[in-house]
């Protein structure tokens, strides 16, 4: 399956995390809606890593490997918890539309850390990710 349906099927998901947690969050900490969230998140995917098999190869992760997974989980987490604490406050279109800038962050520090090119069509295309974020919050 080519990596596209999956980023479309992030995307799919990503937009229902919006929704449900903007309902979700009437009447809780945001904080702890992370929290709660984050733990069904953890439980959900050790289940279909245990189903799958994949704890056998845990030992083969090095090192340098496990420092960056383990980064990406801080600032995935700090993302969450800076997401719902929006979420909480502001409109979900609005809350997600910023969000969805993080493409133009990525590209970002795609070019500067791993080499990745810069081309024209890049640069328009985080413009008009930029562009779109701004009409739909306001």
């Amino acid at each position: 399956m080519h990596w596209t349906i999956f980023a479309l099927l992030s995307a799919i998901f990503a937009g229902a995390v919006a929704i449900l947690g903007k309902i979700g969050l009437k009447g809780v900490d945001s904080t702890l809606a992370t929290s709660l969230r984050s733990i069904v998140m953890a439980t959900f995917l050790v289940l279909v890593s245990l189903s799958l098999g994949k704890f056998n190869s845990l030992n083969s992760i090095d090192n340098k490997a496990l420092f960056f997974i383990v980064a990406s989980g801080i600032a995935g987490a700090l993302s969450w918890l800076f997401y719902f604490f929006a979420l909480k406050f502001g409109p979900a279109s609005g809350v997600s539309a910023v969000d969805r800038t993080s493409a133009v962050f990525v590209l970002i520090l795609a070019v500067l850390f791993l080499g990745e090119t810069l081309t024209w069509m890049k640069a328009v295309g985080a413009l008009l990710i930029v562009g779109g974020a701004i009409l739909m919050i306001l």
